[in-house]
C-alpha cells in the first residue's frame, strides 16, 4: 500500500523553484519571442508556405522558462531542429505508411540528438511535422531543412540571446569561471576535498539517465549546500568572537617609512590603513614595498619619500563584527586574502582577522 501511495505521489505537480518575477519573464520573452520569430520569418520568407512551424512553440519554453537547461543551448536547439528536420524528411520520402514513419523518425532524431550532443525535446516535433505536415510541407522536400526550420530556429536563438541577456541571465549558459588566483592550474583548495568533479561524474555514470541540468550546475549546487550546512554549523561563532582588538593601523597620510617600521617592529605582513576618523581606506602590505621598491629600481622616486597613500590597495574587502567565521571560509581560501579587516556600521576599524585566527577557531570547534 505504500509503495502504491508512493509511485501515486508521482502523479502530483512538483514544487517549482521559479519566483514569480522569472516567471513573468519567462512569459513575456516567450510571447515576444515567438511574435517576433513569425514576422521577420515571414518578412525573410516572403510568400513562401509555410514560414512558420508548430515546434517552435515547444523550443520557445526551453529558450526563455528554463534557459540554463543543457536542452536550451545553442547548440541544442540549432543542431537539434536540423538534423530531426532532415530525418523526418528522409523517412517521409522512404516509408509509405504515415505511422511508421512518423514514429522511425522520432526514435532516429533522438538517437542522432543523442550522438551529436543536441538532444532537444522539440526536435521530435519538428521531425513529425517533416512526415505528418501536410502537402506544403511533403512538396519542400529536403528545403524544409532550411526553409522553414534553419530560418525559424536561429530568429528565436537571435530572440532568446537578446532577451535573456538583457534580463542578465547568463545565455549561453556557460559554468562561472573560478581562475586560481595563484594562475596555477590546481584547483580552488575548496575544491580539493568533499565532492569532486571526478565524484559527480562517477556517480552521473552509475545513475545512467539524462538529467536536465548541466555537471557544472550540479557542482555549484553541491557547494552550495555545503556552505549553508557549515554556516548552520558555525553560527554561534562570530568574527567579532575570534578578532585582534589591538589592531595595529596606520595613517593614510603617513610616510611609508612608518608603514616599514610597524611591519618589522610587530612582525605582521599587512596595515589596515584608516583615515582620521578611523574609517578603513585600504591595505598596506609587504608586496606593495616590494612593487614599490622595483618601480624605484626602474627611475620612479625612492619609496621612502612617498606617502602610505600611494602605495595601499584602495580596494579592501572587509567584514562585519557581527557575521558569522563561516562568511570567511571561502575568501581566505579561494579568494586569495590572507588578512581582513574587521568593521563596525560606519566602516569603522575594530579588529582584524587573519588566516591564522580562522583557522584556530575551525581547530577548537
Amino acid at each position: 500500500m505504500n509503495n502504491l501511495t508512493a509511485w501515486l505521489h508521482g502523479f502530483l505537480p512538483p514544487a517549482l523553484n521559479a519566483g514569480r518575477r522569472e516567471r513573468v519573464y519567462s512569459c513575456i520573452g516567450a510571447g515576444l519571442g515567438l511574435l517576433l520569430t513569425e514576422w521577420i520569418s515571414h518578412l525573410a520568407l516572403g510568400g513562401f508556405n509555410p514560414w512558420f512551424i508548430a515546434p517552435m512553440g515547444a523550443s520557445a519554453v526551453l529558450l526563455f522558462a528554463v534557459p540554463f537547461s543543457p536542452l536550451a543551448q545553442p547548440w541544442s536547439i540549432l543542431s537539434g531542429n536540423l538534423v530531426s528536420a532532415a530525418i523526418g524528411v528522409g523517412c517521409a520520402h522512404y516509408i509509405a505508411s504515415p505511422a511508421l514513419a512518423t514514429s522511425l523518425a522520432v526514435a532516429l532524431a533522438i538517437a542522432a540528438m543523442f550522438q551529436l550532443r543536441c538532444l532537444h525535446p522539440p526536435g521530435g516535433a519538428v521531425a513529425m511535422t517533416a512526415v505528418l505536415g501536410g502537402p506544403a510541407i511533403t512538396r519542400l522536400g529536403y528545403h524544409f531543412i532550411l526553409f522553414p526550420v534553419a530560418v525559424n530556429s536561429a530568429v528565436l536563438l537571435g530572440m532568446a540571446l537578446l532577451f535573456n541577456n538583457l534580463l542578465h541571465r547568463r545565455y549561453p549558459h556557460l559554468p562561472h569561471a573560478h581562475p586560481n588566483a595563484h594562475h596555477t592550474a590546481d584547483p580552488m583548495p575548496s575544491e580539493r576535498n568533499g565532492i569532486s568533479r571526478q565524484d559527480l561524474e562517477q556517480s552521473l555514470a552509475n545513475f545512467g539517465e539524462e538529467l536536465d541540468i548541466s555537471e557544472e550546475d550540479l557542482l555549484s549546487i553541491i557547494a552550495d549546500a555545503e556552505k549553508r550546512a557549515q554556516q548552520r554549523h558555525f553560527a554561534g561563532i562570530r568574527c567579532e568572537d575570534i578578532m585582534s582588538r589591538d589592531v595595529i593601523r596606520v595613517d593614510l597620510h603617513a610616510p611609508l617609512q612608518e608603514a616599514w617600521d610597524k611591519l618589522s617592529y610587530h612582525k605582521v605582513k599587512a596595515l589596515p590603513v584608516t583615515d582620521p576618523t578611523r574609517q578603513v581606506v585600504g591595505m598596506i602590505t609587504l608586496h606593495d614595498f616590494f612593487l614599490t621598491e622595483s618601480a624605484r629600481r626602474s627611475g620612479a622616486p625612492a619609496w621612502r619619500q612617498q606617502a602610505v597613500a600611494d602605495v595601499m590597495t584602495r580596494h579592501v574587502q572587509c567584514v562585519a563584527a557581527h557575521q558569522p567565521i563561516s562568511d570567511l571560509a571561502s575568501v581566505f581560501s579561494d579568494g586569495g586574502l590572507h588578512h581582513m579587516p574587521v568593521v563596525d556600521a560606519d566602516r569603522q576599524l575594530v579588529g582584524m582577522i587573519t588566516q591564522s585566527d580562522l583557522i584556530a577557531a575551525l581547530f577548537k570547534s
